[in-house]
């Protein structure tokens, strides 16, 4: 960093940080008395809404993430993983590179946008042996063992194993949950004519969901029609139940119900980044706490959002909802409020957003949708869907690029190649090691 330069230092590079980034390089492009750096583990921008078409091997990993070097020009980046941060000598403590050697950034603002990560509360067998998504590496390791389990149960020495094998249960009937389970069925679903050993009564997809409904932002009716569709489908939704345990084989509810898997994908709860809980800030519930223009009460210079703040919701009560859009819409006003706070440009603005809408997909040509109130289902929902993310995933290139999947998609089968990487994790079991076991561990269905 150069001297005489304010410094303003965005830890993160999700839809918060992003955002703030893009804005401050847009308010900024013909000051040069102000340096902006974002410092993110990886070098890349994940667009987590088509997440789950990547593990369902409709789109390419790399058509949904853009490198943070092309979308910001003017900004530094620097990949690191953040340590700590020292508030006394206004420096971000960060370690990067092969040795993990460490570097101290200095600033004068300081934007906190880290996001959150998977919370398994603590449940038995549940952090060693489930799938999450919630990041890349997450979608490419979900759609690998799909097809590891495909390969296995087709063989003839796996016939007592093939419906553990192709038993796929998802945890949390929201937007991700259901998403997820539309998509694994799908591509089972479409996998299955390529394995000549394989019935359709073989596959198995299962939805727990908590609550009494699931998709329950959108509100009981398109609640309903989602969960009417994915059942018509074969897909198993149990709600008012709770995932209470996994042995990598054996799913345990908190009824005492046991259903053989060998595979479970969670996306039943979330928390901040677990940096979040070391940092020396007021906390709500586990997130940074801040007033509606996103500073952190006793910390000058000090400012956070999204899934690591628990910004307050001027237009109703409690806190906003940890999505995308809120994330990105609270970027482009605290970039405002930092330029505001340095230019001495009057009191920051508070943030006051109304949702304008959610989707999902239910795979299959349908989705359902509320946009200004308005409930749409089936067709036009999904449309909806591909349309509005479409257009909000950053640079025309990567936009042909997902049009163009989407197009192949509807001439083509699902691709089937798997890639052997390394494991996810070393508890994550392989369906291999599930044959060696037959007998070992008991289950129900």
């Amino acid at each position: 960093m150069r001297p005489g330069k304010t410094r303003v230092v965005i830890l993160g590079g999700g839809f918060g940080g992003i955002y703030t980034a893009l804005r401050l390089e847009k308010t900024l492009r013909r000051s040069d008395d102000i340096e902006v750096t974002l410092i993110n583990g990886d070098n890349f921008f994940l667009f987590t809404p088509m997440l789950h078409e990547v593990a369902a091997s409709d789109l390419d990993p790399t058509h949904i993430v853009n490198p943070i070097r092309k979308l910001i020009r003017r900004a530094n980046f620097l990949r690191g993983r953040v340590t700590g941060v020292d508030w006394e000598a206004k420096v971000v403590q960060v370690e990067h590179g092969d040795d993990g050697h460490g570097h101290e950034v200095p600033y004068d603002h300081l934007v906190i946008g880290l996001g959150s990560v998977s919370n398994h509360f603590g449940l038995p067998g549940v952090s060693e042996h489930a799938f999450d998504m919630k990041s890349i590496d997450d979608a490419i390791s979900l759609r690998s063992r799909l097809i590891e389990c495909l390969e296995t149960a087709d063989t003839e020495c796996a016939c007592e194993l093939r419906r553990e094998l192709l038993t796929i249960v998802v945890a949390g009937g929201g937007f991700a949950g259901i998403e997820t389970a539309a998509s694994v069925h799908d591509f089972l679903s479409e996998a299955k004519p390529f394995y000549g050993n394989l019935r359709s009564e073989s596959i198995r997809v299962q939805v727990i969901h908590a609550g009494e409904e699931v998709l329950p932002e959108l509100g009981p009716a398109l609640g309903g029609y989602a969960r009417k569709k994915l059942e018509g489908r074969g897909v198993e939704v149990f709600t008012s139940r709770k995932v209470a345990s996994f042995t990598g084989r054996v799913v345990t509810l908190d009824d005492g119900t046991r259903s053989s898997a060998a595979t479970l994908i969670w996306t039943a709860g979330t928390s901040p980044h677990p940096l979040i809980r070391s940092l020396d800030l007021p906390k709500e519930r586990g997130r940074i706490a801040v007033d509606a223009t996103f500073r952190v009460p006793g910390h000058e210079g000090v400012w956070a959002l999204g899934d690591a703040a628990a910004v307050p919701d001027c237009q109703g009560s409690g806190f906003c909802p940890p999505t995308a859009q809120h994330a990105s819409r609270q970027g482009r006003i605290l970039a405002d409020n930092i330029v505001a706070a340095i230019r001495g440009r009057g009191e920051p603005r508070p943030f006051r957003f109304r949702a304008l809408g959610q989707l999902a997909s239910l795979g299959h040509r349908t989705g359902v949708a509320r946009i200004l109130g308005c409930n749409f289902s089936g067709f036009v929902a999904w449309w909806l869907w591909r349309t509005v993310y479409l257009f909000k995933l950053p640079r025309i290139e990567k936009k042909l690029r997902v049009m163009l999947d989407w197009t192949l998609d509807l001439f083509f089968s699902k691709d089937l190649v798997q890639f052997q990487g390394a494991p996810r994790h070393s508890a994550s079991r392989p369906p291999r090691e599930l044959m060696a076991s037959v007998g070992a561990e008991g289950g129900g269905s």
